[in-house]
């Protein structure tokens, strides 16, 4: 199972990650987030980066020229979206995106079934708040396109291997605080999901 670490702030994180055997890091470009981080301070960690890392931009309600002017910035390799976009925004993306499904409902994880796509548990708030989505939802369903968050840990990862999941994406459950990963948690988390 791929694993992606959110919210990553430092070069030391995002090497501790990698050195863990993270696929991919995220960087959150969304101002209201404790995770935030410029694209200038994410271009000097990811322009230190070793090759065959997925550097992924979180956007909230961002234009598709903003998203394309932040990815080319700060290296970022693949945005992900989380709201709703159309055809015609992303038609305007000059970059490969991911979209998110704030899942209420079991409904909601079968949008986009054809293409690879990120299923977290819906809240007010916007990543990295820990809420934990109904597993029992994914019970019989083709998980071989998700990756999956929300309320992620070093103790509950391990049970999701069963369903197949693409990945699993992980920010708040391998925190010491908001941005600040536990190099600890992060190799534990790793672990327990291959």
């Amino acid at each position: 199972m791929r694993v992606k670490i959110c919210g990553i702030t430092s070069y030391e994180d995002a090497m501790n990650a990698i050195n863990a055997g993270a696929n991919a890091l995220g960087f959150v470009f969304y101002e209201k987030s404790p995770r935030y981080i410029t694209p200038q301070k994410a271009k000097l960690i990811i322009n230190e980066l070793p090759p065959f890392v997925e550097k992924v931009a979180l956007f909230v309600n961002e234009d598709a020229s903003m998203i394309n002017t932040i990815c080319i910035e700060s290296g970022a390799t693949l945005a992900q979206l989380h709201y709703e976009v159309d055809d015609m925004f992303c038609s305007s993306l000059t970059v490969p995106y991911i979209k998110v499904i704030r899942a209420q409902e079991k409904l909601d994880i079968l949008k986009y079934s054809d293409e690879y796509r990120l299923v977290d548990a819906y809240c007010e708030a916007y990543g990295g708040t820990g809420k934990r989505i109904n597993i029992e939802w994914f019970k019989g369903v083709d998980c071989s396109k998700i990756i999956l968050a929300g309320g992620l840990t070093t103790n509950n990862v391990n049970a999701l291997k069963k369903y197949g999941f693409y990945g699993v994406d992980v920010s708040s459950g391998v925190e010491v605080s908001p941005g600040i990963k536990s190099k600890e948690k992060v190799q534990e988390f790793i672990l327990n999901a291959r």
